[in-house]
């Protein structure tokens, strides 16, 4: 019985905490760091509420020290996918039950744990798990994940109150039901946020969820999961697997009970799931929402206006923060002529200072990507450049696994607009640029919309107001989210809500009421308080 309406007001973003010599965060997370480095990890599944071991064990090795053990995880099989689905479909009937305000403290109670006790540890396993310097994964598996479970309860808490109008003698009212089965959730490597994400918001609308992390992103996966459940979270609202992907889609994908799927991850996994689904509408009680984020081939756009710093500065850190494993990261530049050289000069510089190492120096900029499959591929784009003469490394191009996987910041300098490097997304630390006419800014912006499938990010640098104005109308669906006078990267939560369009997702934007909506299924109840007791209308009568 509902006793009041309570409020959730709008929140404020969790400030960015900048380790500064001699701060206490820094302090702090260096101890955490060497901590979770002494220890040998050995991470369960989670189903039902139960710590689940296979002994199939799997090595978490840190991407940037391959030689250090953090310890392993159980990896399961089908019958674990079974187990899961079959604990969320049980835990379901009390979970949608259960009172909003009594859902919302928990994840509100999570978002607490993770802003003070877990702050630490969120961070460092981020770090050593996923190879990301201090300043990323405070942003990412702190503040990010802290304001997506802050803003979702607001954002919930505004849908719950949409009601409909009402006419005399009726009353109308909307109920917003959880969909009817179990959610998947399909989580990457790069982001921390995402991981918790997208099995939190589904669970916060009163679904009860199946998760299955990137492999590579177990080591912070299992710890988020350890603060839900600390939360208060019950047992099968989200069961944590570990399984391969095709195992996890012949029984999740066939089950009458799926009811939906929140992905991020690459375009050919999310066009696969998508041809599955097709292929399997007919099992299902009800039609699937199918959720996805998926790849980029962001653009940084420089007017003959721009400003040479402001372009320099956008590329590097856009194109390079996280060793540019961010599906919104700068990968692609056009450069007028006129400041071409500039841009390339200052670009090269500030590439040149950057430090490559270990995240536990705190000063290094550049880690390690994620696995030597994504080593390999990046070399291979890198050496293919050097041989050919349609392409030029202006700076990088070293390559190093030796001890981690050690890419260099890489800029290569292309001569035809559509070379390989300019079309297909790397998901790296390499950066292509292409120099245009500065006085052919329109013919520049089709080829820009033209040149990739995909429609994620992208930014317009520039000072003449006109051309930002012509940029941003021309360039409308090359982009679900747009800059101006900024770099391609670092959506907010409640400020800037993330998607895009084309090959790139379904741009659901998460961090915004938009996502949220999709996995509610609205009822609406018509109550008559005095209802007709004969069918006749008055205008049957002729006097």
């Amino acid at each position: 019985m509902s006793i009041g309406t309570f409020s959730y007001p709008l929140p404020v973003n969790e400030p960015v905490l900048n380790y500064a010599p001699g701060s206490p965060e820094k302090q702090r997370q260096k101890k955490v760091l060497a901590e979770l480095k002494k220890k040998e990890a050995d991470i369960p599944m989670y189903i039902g509420g139960k710590a689940v071991r296979t002994g199939n064990r799997i090595a978490i090795n840190p991407p940037h020290e391959r030689a250090h053990l953090l310890g392993y995880f159980h990896q399961g099989e089908k019958k674990h996918v079974q187990q899961a689905i079959d604990a969320a479909l049980k835990a379901k009937a009390s979970w949608e039950a259960m009172s909003w305000e009594n859902r919302a403290a928990i994840f509100l109670k999570a978002a607490d744990l993770i802003a003070t006790k877990y702050r630490p540890y969120l961070n460092g396993t981020t770090m050593l798990g996923q190879s990301k310097n201090i300043y990323q994964a405070e942003i990412d598996s702190a503040c990010e994940i802290i304001d997506f479970l802050r803003f979702n309860v607001h954002f919930l808490s505004e849908i719950y109150k949409q009601q409909p109008i009402s006419a005399p003698g009726v009353h109308n009212r909307l109920e917003w039901r959880p969909l009817e089965g179990f959610v998947l959730a399909i989580t990457p490597f790069n982001f921390t946020a995402i991981g918790g994400n997208l099995p939190a918001s589904a669970a916060m609308c009163g679904n009860t969820v199946v998760w299955k992390p990137a492999n590579t992103q177990v080591y912070s996966a299992q710890m988020f999961m350890k603060i839900l459940m600390e939360a208060g979270l019950p047992d099968g609202v989200i069961n944590l697997i570990y399984v391969d992907g095709p195992t996890l889609g012949e029984v999740c994908f066939k089950h009458r009970d799926f009811a939906g799927v929140h992905f991020t991850g690459s375009t050919g996994v999310f066009n696969q799931i998508w041809t599955t689904v097709g292929a399997n509408i007919n099992k299902y009680r009800t039609y699937p929402r199918i959720v996805g984020e998926t790849g980029g081939k962001d653009f940084v756009l420089a007017h003959r206006s721009a400003d040479p710093d402001v372009v320099a500065t956008a590329l590097a850190r856009g194109a390079f923060e996280f060793q540019g494993q961010k599906c919104s990261a700068a990968s692609r530049a056009y450069l007028p002529s006129n400041i071409a050289d500039a841009v390339k000069r200052k670009l090269i510089a500030q590439i040149e200072s950057m430090k490559m190492g270990t995240v536990e120096d705190f000063s290094n900029f550049i880690n390690a990507v994620i696995d030597e499959k994504s080593y390999d591929k990046l070399k291979k784009y890198i050496d293919n450049a050097k041989k050919d003469r349609k392409a030029k490394i202006l700076v990088g191009g070293n390559c190093d696994k030796r001890k981690g996987f050690f890419i260099e910041p890489t800029v290569i300098e292309v001569r035809d607009p559509k070379y390989v490097t300019m079309c297909e997304e790397l998901f790296g630390p390499v950066l292509t640029i292409y120099t245009y006419d500065a006085d052919q800014f329109e013919k520049v912006l089709t080829l820009v919309d033209t040149t990739s499938d995909y429609a994620l990010t992208g930014s317009v640098i520039a000072q003449d107001r006109a051309a930002v104005e012509l940029a941003v109308n021309r360039l409308r669906n090359a982009a679900g989210n747009f800059y101006i006078n900024d770099k391609p990267t670092g959506a907010v939560v409640g400020q800037q809500p993330f998607g895009g369009a084309r090959a790139s997702g379904t741009n659901d934007k998460a961090g915004s009421m938009l996502n949220l909506y999709r996995w509610l299924s609205a009822r609406t109840i018509k109550e008559t308080f005095n209802p007709p007791t004969d069918y006749r209308y008055p205008f049957l009568q002729e006097s």
